[in-house]
Protein backbone atom coordinates (compact mmCIF):
# COMPACT_ATOMS: atom_id res chain seq x y z
CA UNK A 1 0.00 0.00 0.00
CA UNK A 2 1.50 3.24 -0.96
CA UNK A 3 1.17 6.54 0.40
CA UNK A 4 -1.43 7.70 -2.06
CA UNK A 5 -3.80 5.27 -1.02
CA UNK A 6 -3.71 5.57 2.37
CA UNK A 7 -5.71 3.33 5.07
CA UNK A 8 -8.44 5.49 7.61
CA UNK A 9 -9.12 4.93 10.95
CA UNK A 10 -12.01 6.92 11.98
CA UNK A 11 -13.20 7.47 15.52
CA UNK A 12 -16.78 9.45 15.89
CA UNK A 13 -17.89 10.26 19.29
CA UNK A 14 -21.85 10.76 19.80
CA UNK A 15 -23.00 14.08 21.28
CA UNK A 16 -19.36 15.28 22.54
CA UNK A 17 -18.78 19.10 22.56
CA UNK A 18 -14.83 20.08 21.05
CA UNK A 19 -13.83 21.81 24.61
CA UNK A 20 -14.56 18.47 26.33
CA UNK A 21 -11.17 17.07 25.33
CA UNK A 22 -7.78 18.03 26.74
CA UNK A 23 -6.53 19.22 23.31
CA UNK A 24 -9.52 22.06 23.14
CA UNK A 25 -8.16 23.63 25.94
CA UNK A 26 -10.19 21.46 28.97
CA UNK A 27 -7.98 21.49 32.21
CA UNK A 28 -10.28 18.96 34.21
CA UNK A 29 -10.84 16.40 31.99
CA UNK A 30 -8.06 13.01 30.92
CA UNK A 31 -7.64 12.48 27.42
CA UNK A 32 -3.75 11.48 26.69
CA UNK A 33 -4.23 9.37 23.79
CA UNK A 34 -6.53 11.97 21.80
CA UNK A 35 -4.63 14.97 22.76
CA UNK A 36 -1.45 12.76 21.42
CA UNK A 37 -3.46 12.37 17.89
CA UNK A 38 -3.81 16.37 17.75
CA UNK A 39 -0.18 16.38 18.58
CA UNK A 40 1.13 14.82 16.22
CA UNK A 41 -2.03 16.12 13.54
CA UNK A 42 -3.98 18.89 12.62
CA UNK A 43 -6.79 20.58 15.07
CA UNK A 44 -9.60 22.29 13.59
CA UNK A 45 -10.65 25.29 15.95
CA UNK A 46 -14.01 26.07 14.22
CA UNK A 47 -15.42 22.91 12.60
CA UNK A 48 -18.97 22.80 12.38
CA UNK A 49 -22.10 20.85 11.94
CA UNK A 50 -24.16 20.74 9.07
CA UNK A 51 -27.05 19.83 11.57
CA UNK A 52 -26.71 19.63 15.08
CA UNK A 53 -28.83 16.30 15.39
CA UNK A 54 -27.21 12.69 15.09
CA UNK A 55 -28.78 11.57 12.06
CA UNK A 56 -28.54 14.14 9.64
CA UNK A 57 -25.12 15.29 10.75
CA UNK A 58 -24.20 11.58 9.97
CA UNK A 59 -25.65 11.84 6.58
CA UNK A 60 -23.78 15.06 6.20
CA UNK A 61 -20.77 13.57 7.41
CA UNK A 62 -21.14 10.22 5.02
CA UNK A 63 -22.11 12.15 2.21
CA UNK A 64 -20.84 15.14 1.55
CA UNK A 65 -24.50 17.21 1.17
CA UNK A 66 -26.48 19.36 3.44
CA UNK A 67 -28.59 16.60 5.47
CA UNK A 68 -31.92 18.01 3.89
CA UNK A 69 -30.15 17.14 0.27
CA UNK A 70 -29.27 14.54 1.35
CA UNK A 71 -32.46 13.47 2.12
CA UNK A 72 -32.36 13.54 6.10
CA UNK A 73 -33.97 16.20 7.16
CA UNK A 74 -34.16 15.40 10.62
CA UNK A 75 -33.91 12.20 13.43
CA UNK A 76 -36.49 9.58 12.28
CA UNK A 77 -35.54 10.17 8.29
CA UNK A 78 -33.15 7.46 6.94
CA UNK A 79 -30.94 8.06 4.41
CA UNK A 80 -32.06 6.57 0.91
CA UNK A 81 -30.34 3.37 0.18
CA UNK A 82 -29.49 4.82 -3.08
CA UNK A 83 -27.80 7.80 -1.51
CA UNK A 84 -24.26 7.44 -2.49
CA UNK A 85 -21.74 8.15 0.49
CA UNK A 86 -17.81 8.15 0.28
CA UNK A 87 -17.54 4.92 1.81
CA UNK A 88 -19.53 3.49 -1.64
CA UNK A 89 -16.70 6.05 -3.62
CA UNK A 90 -13.80 4.34 -1.35
CA UNK A 91 -14.96 0.61 -1.55
CA UNK A 92 -15.54 0.88 -5.74
CA UNK A 93 -11.62 2.05 -5.82
CA UNK A 94 -10.49 -1.10 -3.83
CA UNK A 95 -10.81 -0.21 0.18
CA UNK A 96 -11.70 -2.22 2.58
CA UNK A 97 -14.66 -0.93 4.55
CA UNK A 98 -15.73 -1.47 7.50
CA UNK A 99 -17.80 -0.05 10.92
CA UNK A 100 -17.70 -1.31 14.15
CA UNK A 101 -20.54 0.66 16.47
CA UNK A 102 -23.34 3.06 15.93
CA UNK A 103 -24.23 4.49 12.86
CA UNK A 104 -27.81 5.64 12.54
CA UNK A 105 -28.43 6.22 9.40
CA UNK A 106 -31.42 4.42 9.64
CA UNK A 107 -33.86 4.39 12.41
CA UNK A 108 -33.28 2.78 15.62
CA UNK A 109 -36.87 3.16 17.07
CA UNK A 110 -40.03 1.75 15.79
CA UNK A 111 -42.02 5.54 16.54
CA UNK A 112 -44.30 5.87 14.23
CA UNK A 113 -44.34 9.07 12.05
CA UNK A 114 -45.26 12.08 14.80
CA UNK A 115 -47.35 14.44 12.47
CA UNK A 116 -50.26 13.39 11.12
CA UNK A 117 -52.77 15.84 9.35
CA UNK A 118 -56.04 16.50 11.36
CA UNK A 119 -54.75 15.78 14.80
CA UNK A 120 -53.64 12.96 16.62
CA UNK A 121 -56.66 11.03 16.57
CA UNK A 122 -56.42 11.56 12.83
CA UNK A 123 -55.45 9.19 10.57
CA UNK A 124 -52.39 9.39 8.42
CA UNK A 125 -52.51 10.53 4.95
CA UNK A 126 -50.40 8.92 2.35
CA UNK A 127 -47.29 10.74 1.25
CA UNK A 128 -46.05 12.03 -2.49
CA UNK A 129 -43.50 9.44 -2.27
CA UNK A 130 -43.14 7.01 0.71
CA UNK A 131 -40.72 4.50 -0.36
CA UNK A 132 -38.36 4.19 2.57
CA UNK A 133 -40.37 1.70 4.58
CA UNK A 134 -40.02 -2.69 4.80
CA UNK A 135 -37.18 -4.24 6.44
CA UNK A 136 -34.30 -2.49 4.07
CA UNK A 137 -34.94 0.46 6.15
CA UNK A 138 -35.30 -1.56 9.55
CA UNK A 139 -31.74 -2.86 9.59
CA UNK A 140 -31.02 -0.70 12.79
CA UNK A 141 -33.99 -1.49 14.37
CA UNK A 142 -33.65 -2.31 17.78
CA UNK A 143 -36.98 -4.26 17.61
CA UNK A 144 -35.66 -5.88 14.82
CA UNK A 145 -32.68 -7.35 16.38
CA UNK A 146 -34.58 -8.93 18.89
CA UNK A 147 -35.10 -11.72 16.29
CA UNK A 148 -31.90 -13.83 16.15
CA UNK A 149 -32.43 -14.41 12.46
CA UNK A 150 -31.70 -10.64 12.06
CA UNK A 151 -28.76 -9.05 10.33
CA UNK A 152 -27.41 -6.29 8.07
CA UNK A 153 -27.04 -6.62 4.35
CA UNK A 154 -24.13 -6.15 3.08
CA UNK A 155 -22.65 -3.67 1.93
CA UNK A 156 -24.74 -1.24 4.12
CA UNK A 157 -24.42 2.31 2.82
CA UNK A 158 -20.78 1.74 1.62
CA UNK A 159 -19.76 -1.05 4.24
CA UNK A 160 -18.79 -4.25 3.58
CA UNK A 161 -18.02 -5.30 7.56
CA UNK A 162 -20.88 -4.21 9.98
CA UNK A 163 -20.76 -4.92 13.52
CA UNK A 164 -23.47 -2.87 15.13
CA UNK A 165 -24.02 -0.80 18.14
CA UNK A 166 -27.53 0.42 18.51
CA UNK A 167 -28.83 2.95 21.73
CA UNK A 168 -26.72 4.44 23.76
CA UNK A 169 -25.18 4.13 27.58
CA UNK A 170 -25.35 0.70 28.91
CA UNK A 171 -28.76 -0.32 27.09
CA UNK A 172 -27.18 -1.08 23.46
CA UNK A 173 -28.95 -3.44 20.71
CA UNK A 174 -27.78 -5.16 17.65
CA UNK A 175 -24.41 -7.50 17.18
CA UNK A 176 -22.95 -5.91 20.79
CA UNK A 177 -25.75 -7.18 22.53
CA UNK A 178 -25.72 -10.87 20.77
CA UNK A 179 -21.56 -10.46 21.97
CA UNK A 180 -22.64 -9.87 25.42
CA UNK A 181 -24.90 -13.14 26.01
CA UNK A 182 -22.26 -15.04 24.58
CA UNK A 183 -19.89 -13.97 27.39
CA UNK A 184 -22.42 -15.23 29.71
CA UNK A 185 -23.95 -11.56 30.39
CA UNK A 186 -27.32 -10.90 31.59
CA UNK A 187 -27.92 -7.97 29.90
CA UNK A 188 -31.83 -6.92 31.47
CA UNK A 189 -30.45 -7.50 35.03
CA UNK A 190 -26.89 -5.87 34.28
CA UNK A 191 -28.21 -2.21 32.84
CA UNK A 192 -30.88 0.07 33.32
CA UNK A 193 -31.80 2.58 36.01
CA UNK A 194 -33.72 -0.21 37.66
CA UNK A 195 -31.16 -2.37 38.98
CA UNK A 196 -31.22 -1.64 42.70
CA UNK A 197 -28.74 0.45 43.67
CA UNK A 198 -28.52 1.88 40.28
CA UNK A 199 -29.00 5.44 40.99
CA UNK A 200 -28.05 5.88 44.65
CA UNK A 201 -27.01 9.14 44.76
CA UNK A 202 -27.40 10.22 41.57
CA UNK A 203 -29.14 14.03 40.80
CA UNK A 204 -28.04 14.13 37.38
CA UNK A 205 -31.08 13.22 34.59
CA UNK A 206 -30.63 10.45 32.77
CA UNK A 207 -27.69 9.17 34.98
CA UNK A 208 -27.22 5.41 36.77
CA UNK A 209 -24.03 3.17 37.85
CA UNK A 210 -24.15 0.27 35.27
CA UNK A 211 -23.56 -3.45 36.32
CA UNK A 212 -21.64 -4.02 33.30
CA UNK A 213 -18.03 -4.58 33.97
CA UNK A 214 -15.89 -2.03 31.85
CA UNK A 215 -14.55 -5.00 29.20
CA UNK A 216 -17.89 -5.62 28.47
CA UNK A 217 -19.38 -2.58 27.93
CA UNK A 218 -20.16 -0.97 24.42
CA UNK A 219 -16.77 1.08 24.70
CA UNK A 220 -14.86 -2.25 24.75
CA UNK A 221 -16.92 -3.86 22.52
CA UNK A 222 -15.57 -1.42 20.06
CA UNK A 223 -12.20 -1.71 20.73
CA UNK A 224 -12.07 -5.13 20.70
CA UNK A 225 -13.81 -5.80 17.06
CA UNK A 226 -11.73 -3.18 16.07
CA UNK A 227 -8.56 -4.69 17.11
CA UNK A 228 -10.09 -8.46 15.64
CA UNK A 229 -10.79 -6.67 12.12
CA UNK A 230 -7.55 -4.95 11.86
CA UNK A 231 -5.57 -8.51 12.80
CA UNK A 232 -7.34 -9.63 10.68
CA UNK A 233 -6.74 -7.16 8.19
CA UNK A 234 -3.08 -7.16 8.83
CA UNK A 235 -2.75 -11.21 8.68
CA UNK A 236 -3.94 -11.37 5.51
CA UNK A 237 -1.47 -9.35 4.16
CA UNK A 238 -3.40 -7.74 1.22
CA UNK A 239 -2.14 -4.73 -0.72
CA UNK A 240 -6.14 -3.41 -0.51
CA UNK A 241 -6.20 -0.48 1.78
CA UNK A 242 -8.54 0.16 4.81
CA UNK A 243 -11.27 2.51 5.75
CA UNK A 244 -12.42 1.44 9.88
CA UNK A 245 -14.66 3.58 11.07
CA UNK A 246 -15.07 2.72 15.14
CA UNK A 247 -18.52 4.94 16.10
CA UNK A 248 -18.58 4.94 19.82
CA UNK A 249 -22.47 5.53 21.47
CA UNK A 250 -21.11 7.72 24.14
CA UNK A 251 -20.68 10.06 25.80
CA UNK A 252 -24.40 10.59 24.66
CA UNK A 253 -26.81 10.28 27.58
CA UNK A 254 -27.88 8.31 29.77
CA UNK A 255 -24.38 8.83 31.44
CA UNK A 256 -23.68 5.16 32.41
CA UNK A 257 -19.64 5.56 32.73
CA UNK A 258 -18.83 1.85 33.17
CA UNK A 259 -16.52 0.75 36.71
CA UNK A 260 -13.32 3.30 37.34
CA UNK A 261 -14.66 5.60 35.04
CA UNK A 262 -17.83 6.20 36.93
CA UNK A 263 -15.86 7.97 39.68
CA UNK A 264 -12.94 9.18 37.98
CA UNK A 265 -14.76 12.67 37.96
CA UNK A 266 -16.81 14.20 40.90
CA UNK A 267 -18.88 17.22 40.74
CA UNK A 268 -15.88 19.46 42.58
CA UNK A 269 -13.98 19.03 39.76
CA UNK A 270 -16.15 20.68 37.87
CA UNK A 271 -16.20 23.97 36.50
CA UNK A 272 -19.44 25.44 34.93
CA UNK A 273 -19.86 27.48 31.53
CA UNK A 274 -19.58 31.11 32.46
CA UNK A 275 -22.89 31.33 30.54
CA UNK A 276 -24.34 28.46 33.44
CA UNK A 277 -26.54 31.02 35.49
CA UNK A 278 -26.69 34.13 32.59
CA UNK A 279 -30.03 35.98 31.69
CA UNK A 280 -30.02 38.79 28.83
CA UNK A 281 -33.15 40.65 28.36
CA UNK A 282 -33.17 39.17 24.95
CA UNK A 283 -32.88 35.66 25.44
CA UNK A 284 -34.19 33.20 23.27
CA UNK A 285 -37.89 32.38 23.79
CA UNK A 286 -36.86 28.60 23.77
CA UNK A 287 -34.14 28.91 26.34
CA UNK A 288 -36.95 31.35 28.38
CA UNK A 289 -39.41 28.74 28.37
CA UNK A 290 -37.18 25.87 29.26
CA UNK A 291 -36.02 27.48 31.95
CA UNK A 292 -39.95 28.50 32.91
CA UNK A 293 -39.93 24.41 33.19
CA UNK A 294 -37.64 23.84 35.91
CA UNK A 295 -39.24 26.77 38.10
CA UNK A 296 -42.74 25.03 37.33
CA UNK A 297 -41.14 21.78 38.37
CA UNK A 298 -42.85 20.01 35.34
CA UNK A 299 -39.91 19.42 32.54
CA UNK A 300 -39.51 15.94 31.03
CA UNK A 301 -36.30 14.99 32.23
CA UNK A 302 -36.13 10.98 32.69
CA UNK A 303 -35.69 9.66 28.89
CA UNK A 304 -36.53 12.78 26.15
CA UNK A 305 -33.20 13.65 23.94
CA UNK A 306 -34.32 17.23 23.92
CA UNK A 307 -32.96 20.45 25.79
CA UNK A 308 -34.00 20.98 29.45
CA UNK A 309 -32.62 23.08 31.66
CA UNK A 310 -30.86 21.87 35.12
CA UNK A 311 -29.94 23.17 38.37
CA UNK A 312 -26.48 23.42 39.19
CA UNK A 313 -25.48 20.29 41.11
CA UNK A 314 -27.71 17.99 38.08
CA UNK A 315 -25.02 19.90 35.41
CA UNK A 316 -22.31 19.10 37.77
CA UNK A 317 -22.35 15.72 37.91
CA UNK A 318 -23.74 15.19 34.42
CA UNK A 319 -20.58 17.21 33.35
CA UNK A 320 -18.49 14.78 35.41
CA UNK A 321 -20.15 11.85 34.20
CA UNK A 322 -19.61 12.42 30.68
CA UNK A 323 -16.05 13.16 31.46
CA UNK A 324 -15.88 10.10 32.48
CA UNK A 325 -17.45 8.03 29.40
CA UNK A 326 -14.79 10.34 27.52
CA UNK A 327 -12.00 9.19 29.69
CA UNK A 328 -12.62 5.51 28.80
CA UNK A 329 -13.52 6.12 25.48
CA UNK A 330 -10.05 7.70 25.22
CA UNK A 331 -8.34 4.77 26.50
CA UNK A 332 -10.03 3.02 24.13
CA UNK A 333 -8.84 5.08 21.43
CA UNK A 334 -5.37 4.23 22.76
CA UNK A 335 -5.77 0.70 23.03
CA UNK A 336 -6.54 0.56 19.18
CA UNK A 337 -4.13 3.14 18.04
CA UNK A 338 -1.27 0.92 20.07
CA UNK A 339 -2.74 -2.34 17.68
CA UNK A 340 -2.58 0.08 14.91
CA UNK A 341 0.93 0.49 15.77
CA UNK A 342 1.99 -2.89 16.90
CA UNK A 343 0.80 -4.53 13.69
CA UNK A 344 2.57 -2.32 11.33
CA UNK A 345 -0.03 -0.56 10.06
CA UNK A 346 0.25 3.31 11.44
CA UNK A 347 2.90 4.43 9.09
CA UNK A 348 0.40 4.34 6.14
CA UNK A 349 -2.91 5.24 7.81
CA UNK A 350 -4.65 8.58 8.35
CA UNK A 351 -6.48 8.62 12.03
CA UNK A 352 -9.51 11.17 11.79
CA UNK A 353 -11.17 11.70 15.73
CA UNK A 354 -14.65 13.93 15.13
CA UNK A 355 -18.16 13.72 16.78
CA UNK A 356 -21.48 14.18 15.33
CA UNK A 357 -22.73 17.31 16.98
CA UNK A 358 -21.97 18.65 20.70
CA UNK A 359 -24.33 19.12 24.14
CA UNK A 360 -25.15 22.00 26.17
CA UNK A 361 -23.99 20.43 29.01
CA UNK A 362 -24.44 23.56 31.03
CA UNK A 363 -24.09 26.30 28.58
CA UNK A 364 -27.01 28.60 29.41
CA UNK A 365 -28.11 26.45 31.91
CA UNK A 366 -29.39 23.66 29.54
CA UNK A 367 -28.30 20.35 28.87
CA UNK A 368 -28.77 17.77 26.05
CA UNK A 369 -29.26 18.95 22.54
CA UNK A 370 -32.47 21.31 20.79
CA UNK A 371 -32.91 23.88 18.39
CA UNK A 372 -30.19 26.86 19.91
CA UNK A 373 -27.77 26.80 17.94
CA UNK A 374 -24.54 27.65 21.01
CA UNK A 375 -21.46 26.63 20.30
CA UNK A 376 -21.26 23.92 22.38
CA UNK A 377 -24.20 22.11 20.13
CA UNK A 378 -22.87 23.20 16.56
CA UNK A 379 -19.11 23.01 17.24
CA UNK A 380 -17.20 20.04 16.60
CA UNK A 381 -13.96 18.37 17.25
CA UNK A 382 -11.89 17.44 14.55
CA UNK A 383 -8.28 16.05 14.47
CA UNK A 384 -6.82 15.01 11.44
CA UNK A 385 -3.48 13.18 12.05
CA UNK A 386 -1.54 12.35 8.79
CA UNK A 387 1.95 10.70 8.69
CA UNK A 388 2.47 12.84 5.34
CA UNK A 389 1.49 16.21 7.10
CA UNK A 390 3.14 18.28 9.84
CA UNK A 391 0.47 18.89 13.20
CA UNK A 392 -0.43 22.13 13.93
CA UNK A 393 -3.60 23.76 14.72
CA UNK A 394 -5.99 25.62 12.18
CA UNK A 395 -8.70 28.89 12.32
CA UNK A 396 -11.02 28.45 9.43
CA UNK A 397 -14.42 27.49 8.99
CA UNK A 398 -15.12 23.90 8.00
CA UNK A 399 -18.56 22.23 8.37
CA UNK A 400 -19.48 18.79 8.06
CA UNK A 401 -20.17 18.19 4.70
CA UNK A 402 -16.13 19.04 3.96
CA UNK A 403 -15.45 15.63 5.49
CA UNK A 404 -16.51 13.27 2.79
CA UNK A 405 -14.42 15.17 0.01
CA UNK A 406 -11.79 15.34 1.89
CA UNK A 407 -11.23 11.91 2.70
CA UNK A 408 -11.69 11.11 -1.28
CA UNK A 409 -9.43 13.72 -1.90
CA UNK A 410 -6.41 12.01 0.10
CA UNK A 411 -7.33 8.94 -0.92
CA UNK A 412 -6.76 9.88 -4.55
CA UNK A 413 -10.19 9.37 -5.61
CA UNK A 414 -12.60 11.51 -7.75
CA UNK A 415 -15.58 13.23 -5.57
CA UNK A 416 -19.06 12.22 -7.19
CA UNK A 417 -21.71 14.84 -8.49
CA UNK A 418 -23.64 15.82 -5.97
CA UNK A 419 -21.21 16.77 -3.12
CA UNK A 420 -21.49 19.86 -1.47
CA UNK A 421 -18.73 20.00 0.73
CA UNK A 422 -15.47 21.20 -0.07
CA UNK A 423 -11.55 19.49 0.17
CA UNK A 424 -9.69 20.71 3.20
CA UNK A 425 -6.22 19.98 1.73
CA UNK A 426 -4.97 23.29 1.60
CA UNK A 427 -6.14 24.32 5.28
CA UNK A 428 -4.20 21.10 6.13
CA UNK A 429 -1.21 21.93 5.02
CA UNK A 430 -1.28 25.48 5.91
CA UNK A 431 -2.84 27.57 8.46
CA UNK A 432 -3.16 30.72 5.72
CA UNK A 433 -5.06 28.82 2.70
CA UNK A 434 -8.40 30.33 2.51
CA UNK A 435 -11.24 27.98 2.99
CA UNK A 436 -14.87 29.45 4.14
CA UNK A 437 -15.70 32.56 4.49
CA UNK A 438 -19.31 31.62 6.23
CA UNK A 439 -20.93 28.52 6.50
CA UNK A 440 -25.04 26.71 7.05
CA UNK A 441 -26.25 25.32 10.12
CA UNK A 442 -29.70 23.52 9.20
CA UNK A 443 -32.13 22.18 11.66
CA UNK A 444 -35.87 20.98 11.28
CA UNK A 445 -37.44 19.79 14.27
CA UNK A 446 -39.43 16.43 15.14
CA UNK A 447 -40.92 17.34 17.91
CA UNK A 448 -42.50 20.01 19.56
CA UNK A 449 -40.33 22.37 22.29
CA UNK A 450 -41.72 25.31 24.87
CA UNK A 451 -41.80 28.26 23.40
CA UNK A 452 -42.36 27.75 19.77
CA UNK A 453 -45.89 26.55 18.15
CA UNK A 454 -45.25 23.77 16.16
CA UNK A 455 -41.85 22.32 15.25
CA UNK A 456 -39.08 24.50 15.02
CA UNK A 457 -37.06 25.45 11.57
CA UNK A 458 -33.88 26.95 11.88
CA UNK A 459 -31.33 27.82 9.67
CA UNK A 460 -27.59 29.45 10.86
CA UNK A 461 -25.36 31.46 9.32
CA UNK A 462 -21.79 31.38 11.01
CA UNK A 463 -18.64 33.69 9.72
CA UNK A 464 -15.21 34.02 11.46
CA UNK A 465 -17.09 36.82 13.73
CA UNK A 466 -20.64 36.33 13.77
CA UNK A 467 -23.55 33.53 14.07
CA UNK A 468 -26.82 34.79 13.24
CA UNK A 469 -30.04 32.17 13.55
CA UNK A 470 -33.55 32.49 11.98
CA UNK A 471 -36.56 30.79 12.92
CA UNK A 472 -39.17 29.86 10.00
CA UNK A 473 -42.44 32.07 11.62
CA UNK A 474 -41.01 34.20 14.12
CA UNK A 475 -40.36 37.62 14.06
CA UNK A 476 -37.84 37.00 16.38
CA UNK A 477 -34.12 35.93 15.78
CA UNK A 478 -30.34 35.35 17.36
CA UNK A 479 -26.99 37.62 16.76
CA UNK A 480 -23.77 36.93 18.13
CA UNK A 481 -20.45 38.50 18.58
CA UNK A 482 -18.17 35.27 18.80
CA UNK A 483 -15.42 37.72 18.71
CA UNK A 484 -16.31 40.07 21.91
CA UNK A 485 -18.57 37.59 22.98
CA UNK A 486 -17.63 34.53 22.59
CA UNK A 487 -19.84 32.73 25.27
CA UNK A 488 -22.82 34.15 23.16
CA UNK A 489 -24.48 35.57 26.37
CA UNK A 490 -25.84 38.93 24.79
CA UNK A 491 -28.19 38.34 21.44
CA UNK A 492 -27.97 41.69 19.50
CA UNK A 493 -30.39 40.36 17.42
CA UNK A 494 -32.53 43.47 17.55
CA UNK A 495 -29.55 45.82 18.13
CA UNK A 496 -29.92 48.96 15.75
CA UNK A 497 -26.85 50.07 15.79
CA UNK A 498 -26.15 46.79 14.12
CA UNK A 499 -29.09 46.85 11.57
CA UNK A 500 -26.95 47.07 9.06
CA UNK A 501 -24.50 43.68 9.71
CA UNK A 502 -27.63 42.05 10.71
CA UNK A 503 -29.26 42.57 7.17
CA UNK A 504 -25.39 41.78 5.36
CA UNK A 505 -25.80 38.63 7.40
CA UNK A 506 -29.13 37.56 6.55
CA UNK A 507 -28.20 38.58 2.83
CA UNK A 508 -25.36 36.52 2.80
CA UNK A 509 -27.15 33.45 4.79
CA UNK A 510 -29.92 33.67 1.61
CA UNK A 511 -26.94 33.89 -0.90
CA UNK A 512 -25.44 30.32 0.85
CA UNK A 513 -28.99 28.41 0.85
CA UNK A 514 -29.62 28.95 -2.35
CA UNK A 515 -26.62 28.20 -3.82
CA UNK A 516 -26.91 24.87 -1.43
CA UNK A 517 -29.98 24.29 -3.69
CA UNK A 518 -29.56 20.66 -4.99
CA UNK A 519 -28.36 20.17 -8.57
CA UNK A 520 -28.21 16.25 -8.93
CA UNK A 521 -29.11 14.26 -10.98
CA UNK A 522 -28.55 16.23 -14.23
CA UNK A 523 -30.79 17.10 -16.35
CA UNK A 524 -31.03 15.66 -19.84
CA UNK A 525 -29.80 18.25 -22.35
CA UNK A 526 -31.76 20.60 -24.05
CA UNK A 527 -31.72 21.70 -27.47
Amino acid sequence: MSASRPNFLIFITDQQRADHLGCYGNAAIRTPHIDALAARGVVFDRFHVAAPVCMPNRAALATGRMPSIAGVRMNGVPLPLAARTHVDALREAGWRTALVGKCHLQNMTENAPAWQVGGADAAPLPAVRDARTGIAYEQESVARWRDPSHDVTLPYYGFDHVEFCLEHGDEVAGHYARWLAARGVHQATATGPQRPGASDGIVAPQAWRTGLREEDYPSAYIRDRAIAWLTHHAAEASDAPFYLQCSFPDPHHPFTPPGRWFDAYGPDDVTLPASFAATDPHDNPIKTALHAELAAGHRNAARSSRAIAVHADEARQAIALNYGSISCIDAMVGDITRALDHLGLAQDTVVVFLSDHGDFMGDHGLLLKGPLHYRSLIRMPFIWSDPALTSGRRAQLASAIDFAPTVLARAGVAPYFGMQGIDLAPALASPDALTREALVVEEEGHRTVPGLSGVPRVRTLVTARWRLSLYAGQSWGELYDLRDDGDELHNRFGDAALARERGDLAWCLADHLTRLADDCPRPTRMA
